[in-house]
């Protein structure tokens, strides 16, 4: 144990503050205010904003689920015709599980995680703000399709043939295709920001195994969206490229497979009900802790059961397909893992149940919502194990049962301890509580009205009632049922509507907060100002402000790491990612217009795509991309050239480049995300090969031979000319001035024959598969989609090459200053390597 660490250790900053010192970084930090309180980045006004846009889709969704409920009351009904039942229950579902589940976790993350951290902010506030805004203004528009009659009807699983253009003509079925577009980049943009910020924005001292429980939950779903959104990706892209240019990948007359689609889209699903629990698992986790007032039992436990989870939940995406015809094999491995999975849950639940049972608990409207999840949660468990038994799941697949199975699962695991969340933390925000007896009687009004709606399902499914039916005859004997749900989905309306009106009577942001009614012990009850704490924390256990009582007094009056603006600007701490120790300094950028336009120019491009308004969409693509480019070139400041003094005796350099900068860490997110589409393409023409019976068919075939040769040839020169390039910057060659005559000139050329080189590759490998029509064959048609993509990677890697050389020719690139081409050639050696894979696979 270092110096610094000791728990004996004198604080950073014990000395007496300079005057002006917190004046300063007030005027920093200090918030737009009217409407600009729209161009604001920093994560305390963007997760505000998530999570109230995140709100609203659960409103809207729960409005499409009355309307349901209204329809199925009563036999024979007529409220609603059987299309735009399909519309309202395609939507309900499509805004639950993206407009509504995924976000408000991440928005919960946006707004919690930078104070639990001790941080000022997250890495990118850009890209946060960004990702809001994209999603915020696509969700908006991909509601309204509801308005006009052209809302996907598919089901929000979207399964092949029903979908393709022979029984889903119009642009419906697009709507979902591509308005899923701009919710897959908010989600994976905040993935990259939640995994970056926890793993390099921790406060000194706060090594892996002392990260709250709730941070490694974030961690967990942040590696989970990285790996399990790209297989939706894929799916999306090539259902949309059969649809609009019939490239049969789900057309089984042409050797592909609609069984791909639901192997593609359950690698995306089942691990998504995991993103969904297991942030709800980790807020319960620091809840009770808190509301028991001890450390919660067995936290190594609980460590590992959420990596388990998120580990084993990417075994299990064909425990939804067991009636599609799989091997004994298959069939038993699935099914096995679909009950291994509940054992880490299990660890989770004993350890909160022991925590409550050693502690003294106190009884707030939390303490109530979060009983309310262990009934509702652990009776959803108890069903998900008899669906993994393969005959009874052959039975209750596709019937009322599963509806409540996957309504008690998400609705215990997520929605109940994120209403216990908003009571437990409001007074982070505004400083005082909510009303606890509006909590507790929306709580009762949902846990009543839970049972009330989904219990009965259970029995109608086992009835026989089918799933997503928009009547049904009197006969049949599922009325009961059906009316008792529907007075049970009134009753959860009503809970609902009270804690929303509790929050818009009772929730106001305040600028200053110094309030910890609970007693809790960590770091996100420090004293909270626009600038999150007035200095950030060196942490010695878990929980510090219970290991450390005067640690709230000794943070708010400067005495520990960075307690005012060093380099005049907003910054944070950047430490290590295993020990947390100081690196350096991250500058971070002010209020800006720019992530709205970006998010907007998202926004239109998908979808004035999908109307085929061909100039718009072009238009909103340009939009974003110069926004973007402008945020970047705005994000990359000039190093100060000197060591800043933090506290303790650490001195800290204001830039950082290479592996341990925290842009290096976000391109290399990025790419894990690049390649499992790429990989999720891969499979997909391997899964092809596999059920098809003549791969390649006769007569469709792509050349090889010198082809392969030149293309491989092109390839491992840019390669080479990578190595070159980064060569120059590392050993100097560009340290006296990249402006001198030359020696940029060196630079410049390696780069451009770098990018022609890669280019060529692509091009002969377009023209080694011209003979093969991706219209005629699954084989053709796979090849050509991996061409597509090593097509955007290429354009991506000639884009920031370009953007590169243009800091090259401005003076914002050297030895120091290298950030920019760090990426570049992250990016450029990604691609390259990824066309010398194809090369092995055509």
């Amino acid at each position: 144990m270092s110096f610094a660490e000791r728990k004996d250790a004198p604080l950073p900053n014990s000395l007496p503050r300079p005057p002006g010192e917190f004046e300063q970084l007030a005027e920093v930090w200090k918030p737009p205010r009217g409407w600009r309180i729209f161009s604001a980045v920093n994560n305390t006004y963007v997760g505000l904003m998530y999570i109230g846009a995140a709100l609203l889709f659960l409103v809207l969704g729960g409005v499409l689920a009355l309307m349901m409920r209204a329809q199925l009351a009563v036999p024979d009904n007529d409220f609603v015709d059987y299309d735009t039942y399909n519309q309202l229950f395609t939507m309900h579902g499509s805004v639950m599980m993206f407009l509504f589940a995924v976000p408000v976790v991440e928005a919960i993350g946006i707004l919690l995680l930078p104070a639990m951290l001790g941080a000022r902010d997250l890495p990118f506030p850009r890209l946060s703000a960004y990702a809001f805004w994209a999603y915020a203004i696509g969700g908006l528009l991909f509601f309204g399709t509801i308005f006009f009659d052209v809302a996907p009807d598919g089901g929000w699983f979207m399964y092949p043939p029903l979908t393709g253009t022979e029984y889903s003509p119009g642009i419906r079925t697009d709507f979902w295709l591509l308005g899923i577009g701009f919710i897959e980049i908010s989600a994976i943009a905040g993935a990259i920001e939640i995994v970056v910020g926890i793993l390099r924005t921790r406060p000194p001292g706060m090594t892996l195994g002392r990260m709250p429980i709730y941070v490694w939950a974030m961690l967990v779903i942040g590696g989970m969206i990285i790996f399990a959104f790209p297989p939706v990706i894929a799916a999306t892209a090539l259902l949309e490229l059969e649809r609009a240019f019939d490239w049969p990948f789900f057309v089984s007359a042409r050797e592909g497979d609609p069984v791909l689609w639901q192997h593609l889209f359950w690698l995306f699903g089942h691990p998504d009900v995991y993103i969904i629990f297991l942030p709800g698992a980790g807020l319960v986790s620091m809840m009770v802790a808190t509301l028991a007032q001890r450390e919660l039992v067995g936290y190594r436990w609980v460590v590992a059961s959420l990596i388990a989870t998120g580990t084993v939940s990417f075994l299990l995406w064909a425990h939804h397909m067991f009636s599609v015809g799989m091997s004994p094999a298959s069939t038993l491995f699935f099914s096995v893992a679909s009950l291994f999975v509940a054992i880490p849950a299990a660890v989770q639940v004993f350890a909160w149940i022991a925590t409550f049972a050693s502690g003294t608990v106190r009884r707030t409207a939390s303490t109530w919502f979060l009983l309310g999840f262990f009934g509702i949660f652990v009776l959803g468990g108890l069903t998900g194990v008899m669906l993994a038994a393969v005959p009874f799941n052959w039975q209750a697949h596709d019937t009322y049962f599963v509806v409540a199975h996957l309504h008690y699962v998400l609705i215990g695991g997520m929605v109940f301890p994120v209403f216990a969340a908003i009571y437990h933390w409001a007074p982070v925000v505004s400083g005082r509580q909510l009303s606890e007896r509006a909590g507790k009687w929306g709580c009762a009004l949902m846990f009543i009205g839970v049972h009330l709606t989904f219990f009965p399902m259970h029995i109608a499914g086992m009835a026989g009632m089918p799933r997503r039916v928009w009547t049904y005859s009197e006969s049949a004997g599922w009325d009961v049922w059906n009316l008792l749900s529907t007075a049970g989905a009134m009753v959860v309306a009503a809970g609902v509507l009270v804690v929303l009106v509790d929050l818009i009577l009772h929730l106001r942001p305040a600028d200053k907060v110094d309030t910890n009614p609970w007693n809790a012990g960590t770091l996100e009850w420090l004293p909270l100002d626009s600038y999150a704490a007035r200095s950030i924390p060196r942490v010695e256990g878990r929980y510090p402000l219970w290991e450390r009582p005067a640690l709230r007094e000794e943070v708010d009056s400067g005495q520990h790491y960075l307690p005012g603006s060093v380099t005049g600007m907003r910054e944070t701490m950047v430490t290590s990612a295993i020990e947390a120790r100081p690196e350096y300094l991250l500058r971070l950028p002010g209020p800006s217009w720019l992530p709205l336009l970006a998010g907007l120019g998202t926004a239109v491009f998908f979808f004035a795509l999908t109307v085929k308004f061909m100039w718009v969409a072009l238009a909103g693509a340009a939009l974003a991309v110069v926004a973007i480019l402008r945020w970047l070139w705005e994000g990359d400041p000039r190093p100060g050239g000197k060591l800043h003094a933090v506290g303790g005796g650490v001195e800290l350099p204001d830039y950082m480049s290479g592996a341990r900068s925290h842009g290096w860490w976000g391109v290399v997110v990025l790419l894990l995300v690049n390649g499992s589409i790429f990989a999720s393409f891969l499979y997909s023409r391997f899964y092809l090969a596999y059920m098809a019976d003549a791969w390649p068919p006769p007569g469709v075939g792509i050349e090889g031979g010198w082809f392969d040769a030149v293309s491989g040839a092109a390839t491992i020169i840019s390669i080479v000319l990578a190595c070159i390039a980064s060569s120059l910057l590392k050993k100097g060659l560009l340290k006296k001035g990249l402006q001198r005559k030359g020696r940029a000139g060196w630079f410049a050329a390696a780069t451009v024959l770098g990018m022609v080189t890669l280019s060529l590759a692509f091009a002969v490998q377009c023209h080694a598969a011209r003979g093969a029509d991706p219209t005629l064959h699954a084989f053709a048609a796979t090849a050509w989609a991996l061409l597509c993509w090593q097509g955007v990677n290429v354009i991506l890697s000639a884009l920031m090459a370009t953007y590169t050389l243009a800091r090259l020719a401005t003076g914002k690139l050297d030895a120091v200053r290298r950030a920019t081409f760090d990426s570049t050639w992250l990016v450029w050696l990604y691609t390259a390597l990824q066309g010398l894979v194809m090369l092995g696979v055509s």
